[in-house]
């Protein structure tokens, strides 16, 4: 045999025997795109590099960590538009360093008070519409900058503004996802007064590499830097949008922007495996992550293996049982008496656990019987150990298509997520908070800060905090593996704010998902389709020996980053 013909035969052979593959890591999980970021001082992890950047020059300028969030959301409004922007809602979890303390704020805007229920039924609405100006609600993210700002904030906000102005002025680089999302947008969205102006200026939306400029948001962030909160809730800002809402059959008014204060809440937690996992109440869905681990608690994951066939089924189980109870009773609190506290509780999660059979999927499951009584996610921490899980979004990708004349923003599109039907909890009135989807996480040990994470992405982040928590406690995995692993999404809900499964539902699986674990999945009734996409974007920075760690998600195009 000819030496060449030998050569290639045991490197082939090598190749098959030791799984020689390009992303092999010498140490770590197969799946790892990279190592942690750690650092000693700060850290930032968001979904656009340039965005991570800025968070850390406003906290090397003297900035703590609630500007540098503050300054990361700003800039990912720019040069992320598809997924966020001054026209959405925000929430926040902040460990505060001095009193040692979780704070939440819901920055959630409210429906206008001239739109009803009646005036929906007679136009004939069944639901309420993804796009137009039907389901826009008051928009709540600078409201929040300017609540988190005034409790925790310590330069300037025109400051805090400034990089992201000087950007929108000058221009930056389009991102890959980003221009894939935009030019999926821009047919669509083009229709709606505004949007060709500010995302289209030259015809068509931006290439990947492209330099970007809007001219109009950095106008608009200007007068937000100068004239504060109300230069947007009672000024020209306020003016500008109520005009167009009312020029092309919108309901959201001057008074609704002028009405508009945000709402700082108690983050709710439950304690899994030693680890309090914290969220935000309702009108969010967070407390949906809290009684799914509830649910599994009661298993031994560890030893099921991860992605095994029984800790999937056991993860798609339990999110159907929440998912019941999302759909009958998480809504605006000023408008019901939401049963939190059972819903969230050890017993509650143990009854309803033990109506899971292990060895089949429901097609269905009951809400509880209780007794009375794509999104941007991003997150820094500061040298005084101050941080920040902030979450904020327009909803359906770039908003409701509605583009306020001159401004350089889309005004959300939260208000679909409403219900039409008389009597349920999250049924539509005027002044009411929508239910949302959009929620922060922070994991505490011994009551000292451990984590701040969250994964952004509709239906998929309740089933996401879950999985990256399991990850972490059960698995043993590092921040970044937990956030490189192949995950599920399960889907099929009636209607956007869930409820009863079309048949089961049906379990989106990423390729890393082994076939041997689909194959048993599907014994047990399950459905499985592969999908390219829907497993949300995830951000962490965990504290650990007295420094910080970084991860980011490597489907998007973040960046993980500190010093």
């Amino acid at each position: 045999m000819k030496k060449p013909l030998l050569y290639s035969i045991i490197i082939l052979l090598s190749f098959f025997t030791f799984k020689v593959r390009a992303q092999d890591r010498v140490n770590g999980q197969l799946f790892s795109t990279r190592s942690e970021v750690i650092a000693p001082h700060a850290m930032a992890a968001t979904s656009q590099p340039l965005a991570t950047q800025v968070a850390l020059d406003i906290m090397k300028k003297g900035g703590n960590a609630i500007d540098a969030a503050i300054a990361a959301n700003a800039m990912l409004g720019l040069v992320e538009p598809t997924g966020n922007g001054i026209g959405g809602d925000l929430f926040a979890i902040i460990w505060d360093a001095k009193t040692k303390k979780l704070y939440g704020l819901n920055a959630s805007g409210r429906s206008p008070a001239s739109l009803t229920l009646a005036y929906l039924k007679e136009k004939g609405y069944t639901s309420i519409p993804s796009h137009g100006p039907l389901p826009v609600s008051v928009p709540g993210c600078v409201d929040g900058w300017f609540e988190l700002h005034k409790k925790f904030g310590t330069l300037k906000m025109k400051d805090i503004l400034q990089p992201t102005i000087d950007y929108a002025r000058s221009g930056f680089p389009v991102t890959e996802l980003i221009a894939y999302y935009m030019q999926r947008s821009a047919p669509f969205l083009s229709k709606f007064p505004g949007f060709k102006e500010t995302y289209m200026p030259n015809g068509s939306a931006p290439q990947k590499g492209e330099l970007f400029r809007n001219p109009f948001l950095a106008n608009t962030l200007e007068k937000i830097g100068k004239g504060g909160r109300d230069a947007f809730y009672k000024g020209d800002i306020a003016k500008t949008i109520a005009k167009y809402m009312k020029a092309n059959d919108g309901f959201l008014s001057y008074e609704d922007l002028k009405n508009h204060r945000s709402e700082w809440v108690e983050p709710l937690s439950t304690n899994y495996r030693g680890y309090d996992v914290w969220e935000l109440p309702p009108n969010g869905q967070g407390i949906a992550a809290l009684q799914m681990l509830n649910v599994m608690e009661g298993h031994d994951i560890k030893s099921m293996g991860f992605n095994s066939p029984e800790y999937l089924h056991l993860l798609v189980e339990a999110k159907k049982l929440a998912w019941e109870d999302r759909a009958a009773f998480y809504a605006d609190p000023a408008f019901n008496k939401i049963p939190v506290e059972q819903l969230i509780s050890k017993e509650y999660g143990k009854e309803r656990g033990q109506l899971i059979n292990m060895n089949r999927a429901a097609r269905s499951y009951e809400p509880g019987i209780l007794r009375d009584g794509d999104t941007i996610y991003l997150t820094v921490a500061d040298d005084e150990g101050n941080m920040v899980s902030l979450i904020q979004s327009n909803f359906r990708g770039m908003g409701s298509g509605m583009t306020p004349t001159g401004l350089g923003f889309i005004l959300q599109d939260r208000g679909e997520l409403f219900n039409l039907e008389e009597g349920h909890y999250n049924v539509y009135a005027p002044k009411k908070r929508p239910f949302h989807t959009i929620i922060p996480a922070f994991v505490t040990k011994d009551g000292q800060p451990f984590v701040s994470f969250g994964l952004m992405g509709g239906a998929m982040q309740p089933q996401g905090h879950v999985q990256i928590v399991v990850n972490i406690i059960d698995f043993g995995m590092n921040l970044q593996e937990a956030g490189d692993a192949p995950r599920i999404n399960h889907a099929g809900d009636s209607q956007p704010t869930g409820g009863k499964m079309k048949d089961g539902g049906y379990i989106q699986a990423e390729s890393g998902i082994p076939y041997a674990t689909i194959r048993e999945l599907m014994r047990k009734g399950h459905r499985i389709k592969y999908s390219l996409g829907p497993y949300g974007g995830y951000q962490a920075i965990m504290r650990k020996g007295g420094v910080y760690y970084g991860a980011s998600e490597s489907r998007k195009d973040g960046q993980a980053a500190g010093y």
